[in-house]
């Protein structure tokens, strides 16, 4: 399974999000130090659940870490997050 799968179904699986966007960075970083050249190693997502609700941006992005902790600890070299309530993010569509 691809990096960018297993990031989807792990997020999916976990905030039950009522909108995911998982955006593969990794070309506009090629060549740069750390980027370990695999293609998949740099990634934006957006996440808008109800679990963020009523949650600070750095829990949030804390909730995301933890269920991402695998993949940060070896394949993604960057993160990008947004994680939204389901009420912010109808305010940025």
């Amino acid at each position: 399974m691809s990096v960018e799968q297993s990031i989807r179904e792990k997020l999916a699986q976990a905030f039950a999000p009522v909108a995911l966007d998982v955006v593969n960075e990794s070309h506009r970083h090629a060549g740069h130090a750390g980027s370990p050249g695999t293609g998949e190693s740099h990634f934006a997502v957006k996440v808008v659940s109800e679990a963020f609700a009523g949650k600070s941006r750095v829990e949030r992005h804390r909730m995301v870490n933890a269920v991402l902790a695998d993949e940060l600890a070896g394949k993604i070299h960057a993160l990008a997050i947004t994680a939204l309530s389901p009420e912010e993010g109808a305010r940025t569509s």
